[in-house]
């Protein structure tokens, strides 16, 4: 009846569900992939770049940065301290509260290749006595060279100069080419060189304005795979840094690591500049049920990307995967009734799939049946009886009556209202 289901969430339920999607998978998501899988949460720096959030205070960051180290993420950047005052107090405070807290997570800052910014964090490490990872960036595409007057050589004068002074500070050092994905290979290649022989450790790629698809995002990181080969550069790591602007941040996510890159940014809720960054939280909800993060506890990903919404300001919509409300909320009758069958048989697992392709267990949520204009009497008897309410014939198609005559999903105080009435009359 069906194939091993080796993705399947549940393993018992792999005879239940035929899984297109290993059927001609050969393995692993990246095999061409030389260090571990590690992630990097931009939500702190990037993700407060959005035009439609407010700062959060530094006790919400500190919350942030808690349940951030608690999925596993093993990099964050704390901000830019270039910025000035406020942010050099708020980089320096998250730290002394990793540090406290024993969160043992990798500090990282962004800075342009400014000694200004490039000193700033330096100050810090020496202050907290911490490695803080440089995320020096630098736009590099034509488009933007030409928008700034800027020339090739001025691009290597920056890249060896900001590779240098790290060094010369003992800070690691991750060369962020801004807009990589839309510069030529011959201006990669000088620049990339240059920085690979001034001791940086790292080449982040930036889709910085949202503009590749997947077969832009496959070639680019081969690209620069084959580079640092040419160059016996196997310590070097790649990070892919993508942003949403097509609707594509997650699948380019998982696309780059199929390429070869080792290191993913991404943000919560894909918080970020113009439509935002490809959302971390999704990119982990897929490699969990792809297999590829073995038994990471990712309970609190839902408590994550809540705590990030109300600290940033930022609604999180009903139909949001996995964090929004109706992820696993149902109201119509036949869906409803799949469902409930399911709890009856006393099988978690079988309901929280019979209607979802992601397991609500998995991240700490459950199925929830909703009684509206599309219900049928089972999601009444249902909601009754999870209530300990005794769903007697005459109260049940009471409430029925009353959710069929509405354009909506009634609420608790509405039901509630309707067995009052019904025990009234």
């Amino acid at each position: 009846m069906a194939d091993s289901g080796q993705d399947t969430p549940d393993s018992n339920l792999g005879d239940l569900i035929f899984d297109w999607n290993t059927r001609n998978r050969r393995g692993p998501l990246s095999p061409l992939r030389r260090q571990a899988l590690s992630f990097f949460d931009e939500t702190l720096r990037d993700g407060i770049q959005s035009p439609s959030v407010r700062d959060p205070s530094i006790e919400e960051k500190q919350e942030i940065l808690r349940l951030t180290a608690s999925l596993g993420i093993d990099a964050v950047d704390l901000g830019l301290p270039g910025a000035g005052a406020r942010a050099v107090r708020d980089v320096t405070a998250l730290i002394e509260y990793a540090q406290q807290e024993k969160l043992g997570i990798e500090y990282a800052c962004a800075a342009r290749t400014h000694e200004k910014d490039i000193n700033a964090i330096a100050d810090i490490a020496q202050k907290t006595g911490e490695q803080i990872t440089v995320y020096a960036f630098l736009g590099s595409s034509p488009i933007r060279l030409y928008a700034e007057n800027w020339h090739t050589d001025l691009l290597m004068e920056r890249t060896v100069m900001a590779a240098d002074l790290c060094r010369e500070h003992g800070l690691p050092m991750t060369f962020v080419t801004e807009d990589t994905t839309r510069t030529p290979p011959g201006t990669l290649d000088k620049i990339f060189r240059a920085a690979v022989d001034h001791g940086v450790t790292r080449l982040c790629l930036c889709d910085t304005v949202g503009h590749a698809t997947p077969e832009g995002v496959m070639d680019l990181i081969s690209f620069t795979r084959m580079l640092l080969e040419s160059v016996g550069a196997h310590h070097v790591g790649i990070d892919w840094h993508g942003h949403n602007d097509r609707g594509l941040g997650v699948i380019n996510n998982l696309r780059a690591i199929e390429a070869g890159a080792d290191r993913i940014h991404g943000t919560a809720l894909g918080i970020g500049e113009r439509v935002g960054n490809a959302a971390l939280d999704q990119t982990l909800m897929n490699l969990k049920l792809m297999g590829e993060l073995g038994e990471r506890d990712l309970t609190n990903l839902v408590p994550w990307c809540r705590t990030v919404a109300r600290a940033v300001g930022v609604p999180v919509p009903g139909q949001y995967p996995l964090v929004g409300d109706d992820a696993f909320r149902t109201a119509t009758g036949v869906h409803a009734a799949a469902v409930i069958k399911a709890i009856n048989k006393g099988d978690q697992g079988l309901a929280d799939q019979i209607y979802s392709g992601v397991p609500a267990g998995w991240f700490g949520k459950r199925q929830s049946i909703e009684v509206g204009f599309m219900s049928g009497e089972s999601n009444v008897v249902y909601w009754l009886k999870s209530r300990g309410i005794e769903p007697e014939d005459g109260l049940v198609k009471h409430i029925f009556g009353i959710a069929k005559k509405t354009d909506h999903i009634l609420d608790d105080e509405e039901i509630n209202s309707a067995i009052e009435q019904y025990r009234a009359s």
